[in-house]
């Protein structure tokens, strides 16, 4: 699987955790970006564009999929491993 995906987590969110361990299970690679860690500009930009004020915000290829519930979905519909391909 070679999908190019981020995720947009802060340090102490459970969502972030699961959504990490679900596509750890899964042997895919992702990258991380700590929201507590940025600038507050990064994440009033990455709110306006996803029209989402929670986190985990997940990316596949550049498209904005949603948090963990929804990464959740893909998975149990199986339609993860498509987008994951």
């Amino acid at each position: 699987m070679s999908a190019n995906i981020t995720i947009y987590s802060t340090t102490m969110c459970p969502y972030c955790v699961r959504a990490k361990q679900l596509l750890e299970r899964k042997g895919v690679e992702y990258k991380e970006i700590n929201l507590s860690n940025e600038a507050p500009e990064v994440r009033v930009e990455l709110m306006q564009r996803t029209n989402h004020r929670t986190v985990p915000q997940i990316f596949i290829n550049d498209q904005f999929i949603g948090g963990f519930d929804q990464l959740y979905a893909l998975e149990r519909d199986g339609k993860l491993d498509p987008l994951l391909a």
